[in-house]
């Protein structure tokens, strides 16, 4: 970890990541070098070791926490309101118009197939980037279980992870394709079929036991 910053020090720290970011984007993890990166935000070399002492390792890790909390902006804060179906409709088109914006271009993208094979670092900031993602969809399906818009029996972790899983692949599809069909179409069977849970009976109380003298 880098020492504590001055404001302008967080500010010029910030600018080389965000700068590493977008060359990592416009060219890939593999190809892209700290002289790339230094080109491209105007750095020395001392300035660059400077805010990250450890080199590129280091600095990737700091693009996966940005384009990890990049994912998770984009989508407030819709996401963080999932208590009506207006409101997973609404989520649902603000994940749309953003990866049909950003294209191959997106955060989630650098992150699931470049920077989470790089180091173990980036990897484990993926990870944390999609328990958080599952967890704020399962606090949206406990909002509509305890309103009583789904089923009472519904197993809230899988449904959730069903349904970004589908997300994923949509997105992984559009970064091969160019077209946006397979995420809306994930997007839109998996809410259907949240919502088709309740109107499924819930599971029927067991017999009671007969005892037999």
């Amino acid at each position: 970890m880098s020492p504590t910053l001055t404001r302008k020090g967080a500010a010029t720290r910030q600018r080389i990541v965000e700068g590493a970011a977008a060359e990592i984007r416009e060219r890939g993890v593999a190809v892209t070098t700290l002289d790339d990166i230094r080109a491209r935000t105007g750095t020395s070399k001392s300035q660059l070791f400077h805010y990250f002492p450890e080199g590129k390792e280091e600095l990737l890790l700091a693009v996966a926490r940005f384009e990890a909390t990049q994912v998770m902006a984009a989508q407030q804060p819709q996401l963080g309101e999932l208590d009506s179906w207006d409101a997973w409709g609404r989520w649902r088109d603000t994940v749309v118009s953003h990866y049909r914006e950003r294209g191959q271009y997106c955060p989630l993208n650098v992150l699931i197939s470049q920077l989470g094979r790089a180091t173990p670092g980036a990897q484990a900031v993926v990870t944390e980037l999609l328990r958080g993602w599952q967890n704020e969809l399962e606090a949206g399906i406990r909002r509509l279980r305890d309103a009583g818009e789904v089923s009472p029996d519904l197993d809230v972790e899988r449904t959730a992870a069903a349904l970004l899983a589908g997300l994923q692949g949509g997105v992984v599809v559009m970064l091969s394709t160019g077209g946006i069909e397979h995420l809306e179409a994930a997007l839109d069977v998996g809410i259907g079929n949240l919502r088709a849970s309740g109107n499924r009976p819930s599971k029927p109380a067991p017999a009671p036991e007969v005892r037999r003298s």
